[in-house]
């Protein structure tokens, strides 16, 4: 093949065309857990997230909900992949092989939004999210009845294999995924750039600029104990029983089960059963879907 500009445009098409069809066939799970906002800026901050709305009788003047005391901030960082192709494989026709490598590449950019999403969910039992507290935590503050302060749990804690247990319908889920530009394929294939003069090597990669944060720890459980029926029914009932500042309840429904592959027998075992351990019937059946989630092994 001569390395002139048809064939170098040709060529740069074709990768293109094949990391498009890659970005195209990555399994995509973040969007069952995490909301995507789009950000303009190199940070974007979430003040508003520990102010639950919630409708109240109105006496006296409204009560304006503003942004609270948190500064809770989220900051893009920038991702790339990059393929060098060997100017000798081009002038020896010699492409085949690199095809699959930009189709791979094309699910892999796709697939690092589930891998950055699932790594933020796991290691939420020791980062801090927008009230100062770990994401999974047993203290999170909020207001009782009386305006005092009281302590709230999302996690029960453990030392083994973590499971979550979410409510994925809510508005806003409970972690974020802040998009400052998505992933774009570019090339550096000029015969006269330094990478061919000097490596003789075409370049050719994709980056893009994002980050994973967390929202509401009210919709989310996290959970290291062993996943049976009895700490699974732990878990429903204090998401169902959350409440946000002055009691108000606030209706979380979990619907979702979020375990490893290790886990995915334990889970079938409580929200697919027809029956118990026992024998007895198995009143967990049906009452979450079961997402396994690969990025969590």
């Amino acid at each position: 093949m001569l390395v002139n500009a048809a064939n170098l445009d040709a060529l740069r098409v074709g990768f293109s065309t094949a990391f498009q069809a890659g970005l195209g066939q990555a399994p995509s799970q973040w969007t069952r857990i995490a909301t995507k906002f789009m950000s303009s800026t190199g940070s974007n901050k979430y003040g508003w997230l520990g102010d639950l709305p919630g409708m109240r009788e109105w006496i006296g003047p409204r009560q304006i909900h503003g942004l609270k005391q948190y500064d809770y901030e989220i900051k893009n960082k920038p991702y790339e992949e990059t393929i060098g192709v060997d100017r000798d494989d081009v002038e020896d026709d010699n492409l085949g092989i690199y095809a699959p490598r930009f189709t791979a590449m094309g699910r892999a950019v796709a697939s690092s939004k589930d891998v950055l999403v699932f790594a933020a969910l796991k290691a939420g039992f020791a980062t801090l999210c927008y009230d100062g507290q770990n994401f999974f935590d047993t203290d999170h503050v909020v207001l009782d009845e009386n305006g005092a302060d009281t302590s709230v749990a999302n996690t029960d804690g453990g030392g083994g294999t973590p499971w979550f247990l979410i409510d994925s319908k809510q508005p806003i889920n409970p972690l974020i995924l802040q998009i400052r530009k998505e992933a774009q394929f570019v090339s550096k294939d000029a015969p006269t750039d330094d990478n061919v003069f000097m490596n003789k090597q075409f370049l050719y990669g994709a980056d893009g600029r994002w980050a994973v944060g967390f929202g509401f720890w009210q919709w989310c459980w996290g959970s290291k104990q062993p996943l049976t029926a009895a700490n699974y029914a732990i878990a429903r009932a204090a998401l169902g029983s959350m409440k946000g500042d002055y009691g108000r309840p606030i209706g979380v429904s979990p619907d979702l089960l979020i375990v490893p592959p290790s886990l995915e027998s334990a889970g079938l075992k409580i929200v697919n059963n027809e029956l118990g351990a026992n024998g007895e019937t198995n009143e967990w059946k049906g009452t979450a879907e079961l997402l396994k989630v690969p990025w969590l092994a």
